[in-house]
């Protein structure tokens, strides 16, 4: 049997000598990490090569490492968790609207409808503090962030800018007018009486200026293009007008001399068709060329002009202006005067042409139901007054009916002149159809044989044609018959009634029929004296001038004929009984 091992007794126990503790005591201790790794690091060191216990220790550290990796990422995961805890705990921030920023860090600014002064945010940048922006401000009330512009609110018209910049706007009857101030952003634009501007919600600051819900802007870009060679017939109207537009940019001296006060106003007037509109644009053309070439500035009295340099071309169709609203068709020519005189300031010399003026500047009528033309032509005659001379605008109107157009319109100071615009005759009808039926146009190969003198020569025979068929005095070209009250009967031939858009609308068909004939026969045509014969026949068969009513002054007006002395109106008409209608009398 193996001896029991034995414990000491505590009586066979002996402290350690006294001497043996202070010598240890007074020995460095080796000093340990607290890193876990560390530890097992120095563990391993301490161990010999090739120590089995070194492989336990890899493994321990191994799954040490993996512990304290899986903790980190608890630990980041806790945080996270605990920041959107704390964003969805804490108070939320208020937004107010920046109204001034008087001093370097600091803002006025307004929340709730109460006014503060408050601290900035270092961090935000100075370049983003913009008068009329939201501003994020914290519990402090100091401006920590800024939204930009609220892309909401309501809109006010402008009623007035103000010498110093503010804005004052009136509202619905019975209530006080707005005087805001402006919008960092809205501090250089340019801002007139009429403008659409949005507002904060709470009616403090003017944000944006907003365009015309319709596009209302008249102004082109260039000139027309159209020039004098491309008119045809009208020899006299063209020569009045360059006379009238011209002369006093070219001869200033001479008229200076003279004391002579620049006209400001034209009338053009006559049948439609017959190339007012064309007029019009070329006077626009052709001064914004003489004005605007360098080559010509020497001829130009720069006194009088020294700032024109290119020429602004507003058109307008008078019908476009008419609006059911109250006081909108006033504004529109406003507008369109505010137009013109912007594009002077610019260095343009500006053209009003207003075509079928008499359906907005119509006679006045005194009567108790609100009338349009009651408002517009007071309207427009105040803006014609506010311009000086030639110098500032030029006015163009282009009527079928002059004698609807106002007086007060027409008068000298306002319109100085009324070109008539007639029909062509033979002359003038011949000069017509040479700038559509030019000589590179394809004619037919047996017409040049036929007529000899080559290319040229069958055009101009095609021309001939053309007027001889249209101003023959036959049964066949009787239109209508009119009756006047001393028993004389009149009969209108083709030739009497034919104007410019109708031998335009001739050379077309005609066109149209070469064409159809190539594309048809898969060969090369050319135009054929048939098709314009036969077209000429078609447009004025179409083109009935019998009106459809018994109210036949109106079409009398425009045949030169005034209706009081004109008792009945018949149309010869092919397939039915000549009938004669009678024409009520004008009171």
């Amino acid at each position: 049997m193996g001896k029991r091992c034995e414990e000491p007794r505590m009586s066979d126990r002996r402290p350690p000598d006294q001497d043996e503790s202070k010598n240890r005591s007074d020995e460095p201790s080796p000093r340990l990490g607290t890193d876990p790794i560390e530890l097992i690091e120095q563990c391993l060191v301490t161990f010999p090569e090739g120590d089995p216990r070194q492989k336990l220790l890899y493994k321990l550290r191994h799954a040490v490492t993996l512990s304290h990796a899986a903790h980190q990422q608890r630990e980041l995961e806790f945080k996270k968790v605990s920041e959107v805890v704390a964003k969805l705990t804490a108070p939320a921030n208020r937004i107010g609207t920046l109204l001034d920023v008087p001093d370097e860090g600091l803002a006025r600014i307004v929340v709730g409808g109460a006014e503060y002064y408050a601290n900035v945010d270092p961090r935000v940048p100075g370049t983003d503090l913009k008068i009329g922006t939201q501003v994020l401000v914290n519990e402090a009330y100091a401006v920590i962030r800024t939204l930009g512009y609220d892309r909401n609110g309501p809109i006010l018209k402008l009623a007035e800018a103000m010498p110093d910049g503010r804005l004052r706007f009136d509202q619905e009857m019975g209530r006080q007018s707005l005087i805001l101030q402006r919008s960092t952003d809205l501090g250089d634009v340019e801002l007139k009486a009429g403008d659409e501007i949005r507002v904060d919600p709470g009616y403090r600051v003017a944000i944006e200026k907003l365009t015309d819900r319709k596009p209302r802007r008249h102004v082109l870009d260039a000139p027309p293009k159209v020039t004098w060679e491309q008119i045809g017939g009208q020899n006299e109207a063209i020569t009045a007008i360059r006379k009238a537009i011209e002369y006093p940019l070219l001869h200033g001296e001479t008229f200076e001399r003279f004391k002579f006060s620049q006209p400001k106003g034209f009338l053009l007037y006559g049948p439609p068709g017959c190339g007012k509109t064309l007029i019009g644009q070329a006077a626009a053309s052709s001064l914004a060329k003489l004005v605007g070439e360098s080559e010509q500035e020497h001829r130009l009295d720069r006194d009088r002009h020294p700032h024109v340099t290119s020429g602004a071309f507003l058109h307008v169709k008078g019908p476009e202006i008419l609006n059911m609203w109250l006081g909108e068709s006033e504004r529109m020519v406003r507008d369109l005067f505010e137009q013109a005189r912007t594009r002077r300031k610019d260095g343009a010399l500006p053209f009003i042409f207003i075509d079928e003026a008499e359906s907005i500047l119509g006679t006045r009528r005194a009567m108790r139901s609100f009338n349009i033309s009651n408002t517009l032509v007071p309207m427009f005659c105040s803006e014609m007054d506010g311009i000086e001379s030639l110098r500032d605008v030029v006015i163009i109107l282009a009527s079928n009916r002059p004698d609807l157009i106002d007086p007060a319109v027409l008068r000298p100071g306002r319109i100085d002149r009324k070109i008539k615009v007639s029909r062509p005759n033979k002359e003038a009808a011949a000069e017509i159809l040479k700038v559509y039926l030019t000589a590179d146009l394809p004619v037919d190969p047996t017409l040049v044989k036929e007529r000899g003198g080559g290319q040229s020569q069958a055009v101009a025979s095609l021309v001939e044609d053309i007027i001889e068929s249209i101003f023959r005095r036959t049964e066949d070209n009787r239109l209508l018959s009119i009756r006047f009250r001393n028993g004389q009967n009149k009969v209108l031939y083709r030739g009497d009634l034919v104007s410019g858009a109708i031998l335009a609308s001739i050379v077309q068909r005609a066109k149209e029929k070469a064409i159809d004939r190539t594309v048809q026969s898969g060969q090369q045509s050319g135009l054929q004296a048939k098709d314009l014969l036969d077209s000429v026949s078609e447009e004025f068969r179409e083109g009935d001038m019998l009106p459809p009513d018994d109210a036949a002054e109106e079409w009398l007006k425009l045949l030169d004929h005034h209706p009081e002395q004109v008792i009945g109106v018949s149309s010869f008409r092919r397939g039915r009984q000549t009938e004669e209608r009678p024409v009520n009398q004008i009171i």
